[in-house]
């Protein structure tokens, strides 16, 4: 069973502001708590498609090949870069403005498949063997995940509520947020080159 350590990393990742915790935070601010609950399967299966394969065969594969780390790095910093610019968009048009939720699901999916946490948490921080062996550990992991996505969700309901931050305010800031971000992948893909 993991130890505390385990839990410690887990949640000083999770609870790190990142492109998945601002699309769960924008989701929740336009839609509430409720309507954004579904949003946390996107981001676990996003997890768990990354962290599995890591943690149970891939570990040894990737050793001593940092060109697949410089790509996965980029796409991610691509897709991060692409979800700013429509983000800020959103921001501009009164009829997105007004529409339910601007976040979807699949974009929470593929931004956390995307997410430079998942092959750190798949790499690094979580147990390496067979599945049998590591699903106490994923099981943990999975709660993990649905506590520190609904902290964001609630925080986003907060936003959401607050009289003085207009859906426009948070949609732009959230765009600079995720394009600062993605400057820092493409930024860190480099200086593994």
């Amino acid at each position: 069973m993991p130890d505390s350590f385990f839990v410690f990393a887990i949640l000083a990742l999770l609870l790190t502001p990142g492109p998945t915790n601002t699309l769960l935070t924008v989701g929740a601010a336009a839609r509430g708590l409720r309507a954004s609950l579904p949003l946390l399967f996107g981001e676990l299966a996003g997890y768990l498609i990354v962290v599995v394969p890591l943690a149970t065969i891939a570990a040894t594969l990737l050793d001593g090949r940092p060109a697949l780390a410089i790509a996965l790095r980029l796409a991610a910093a691509c897709w991060v870069l692409f979800l700013a610019f429509r983000l800020w968009r959103l921001a501009s048009t009164k009829e997105n403005r007004d529409a339910a939720s601007p976040v979807t699901m699949g974009q929470v999916f593929l931004t956390t498949v995307l997410n430079p946490k998942a092959p750190i948490i798949g790499l690094v921080i979580m147990p390496h063997g067979p599945l049998m062996e590591i699903a106490p550990a994923l099981g943990l992991f999975s709660l993990l995940v649905a506590g520190a996505g609904t902290s964001f969700l609630v925080l986003g309901t907060l936003v959401g509520r607050a009289p003085l931050l207009s859906p426009r305010l948070v949609y732009r800031a959230a765009a600079v947020f995720l394009v600062i971000f993605s400057l820092g992948l493409a930024g860190s893909a480099s200086g593994l080159i």
